[in-house]
């Protein structure tokens, strides 16, 4: 893998990933640009304990613009975006309109393809590995900056997630603080300590592998499982073997591999919903995929993990959440676990 570092107009890092160690990355951003002026403020809920990032700075940023006038496609044809190059493979660059900068943080697009019409599922292996590599790079840097405790790689995939820009691209925030969701797994994990004196999340795998009914795919260092108590209609909690603390830690073999099951996961997820008179997996089903990875304080009982999961129920049904999980975070599923599992393991059939 080469990896060339760039500046923006703005002055904002630019980084390319690419599998041809030869490849050219020269090309100078040439829209004038002004610095945005952005300061998050993380402020602490006392009733709760969690942190909210306020950023009202980002009402301003790009908003569903059409196809010609994507900022994440390459820059071509007269069409100036945030990625210089007239092709690349992977780009990473900081958000020009971050939820988190400077001092608290800082929050990164990853591009995973410069073509617009694809999605994650359409990558060839080579390119999800690289995928994968760069998010690699991306963590260990970013946890070495002062100040970070973790670092979140994620994707959010469908305007019914949210997504504002089309093209297929993900984005990794380095937070200032252990995140809530984190918060609770490693009190729970130390709990399952202190009661069993086995790791919570190893427990967790090798009962999900024993309990077939809940796997929907496996290989020989991963394996990808409907949680026993999952909170959205399909859920897929997708495991490394080897207990590991995030993506820096992953050993050869381990990488090899990872690119096959993920992308047989996705594309079990494009074909849950098929629409009569279109090909099977040409209608793709809204996600999020996000890496789990244990912080730096305080993160040695937690495994890296991805948990992918949809909003939708049915072909046109979303899961929304209403009262009892936005005003109680308190879930309710409508699909059992193991008929999520089922389906998910028949889909490629």
């Amino acid at each position: 893998m080469k990896k060339t570092l760039a500046k923006l107009a703005d002055g904002r890092e630019l980084i390319y990933f690419d599998r041809d160690e030869t490849a050219v990355r020269d090309a100078p951003d040439l829209r004038p640009l002004d610095r945005v002026d952005s300061r998050p403020e993380p402020r602490r809920d006392e009733a709760t304990g969690d942190w909210i990032t306020i950023a009202s700075h980002r009402q301003a940023r790009t908003y569903h613009p059409p196809a010609g006038e994507c900022p994440l496609c390459p820059s071509r044809d007269g069409r100036l975006g945030e990625i210089p190059a007239a092709d690349y493979e992977v780009a990473v660059f900081e958000n020009r309109f971050p939820s988190l900068a400077g001092d608290v943080g800082r929050c990164e697009v990853v591009c995973f393809t410069p073509e617009h019409e694809a999605g994650f599922a359409d990558l060839a292996p080579a390119a999800a590995r690289l995928v994968l590599d760069a998010w690699t790079d991306r963590t260990a840097a970013l946890s070495a900056l002062p100040g970070v405790e973790q670092v979140y790689c994620f994707e959010n995939r469908g305007a019914e997630i949210g997504v504002t820009l089309a093209h297929p691209h993900g984005q990794i925030y380095a937070f200032p603080f252990v995140t809530p969701r984190t918060a609770k797994m490693r009190d729970a994990a130390a709990a399952h300590r202190a009661a069993t004196g086995r790791n919570l999340f190893e427990d967790l795998l090798a009962r999900a592998r024993s309990a077939t009914e809940r796997v929907v795919t496996a290989g020989e260092h991963w394996t990808a499982f409907v949680p026993y108590a999952a909170r959205w209609p399909y859920e897929v909690h997708l495991y490394p073997h080897r207990r590991v603390p995030d993506l820096t830690h992953l050993t050869e073999d381990e990488r090899a591999e990872f690119p096959g099951v993920y992308l047989d996961l996705l594309r079990r997820f494009d074909r849950l919903f098929p629409v009569p008179g279109r090909p099977a997996g040409e209608a793709p089903t809204p996600y999020i995929s996000a890496w789990h990875q244990a912080p730096r304080t305080g993160g040695a009982e937690l495994a890296l993990h991805l948990e992918l999961f949809t909003v939708r129920r049915t072909a046109d049904k979303l899961k929304f959440l209403a009262g009892a999980e936005s005003g109680m975070e308190a879930f309710i599923n409508d699909v059992a676990p193991e008929t999520a599992a089922r389906r998910l393991r028949e889909a490629l059939a």
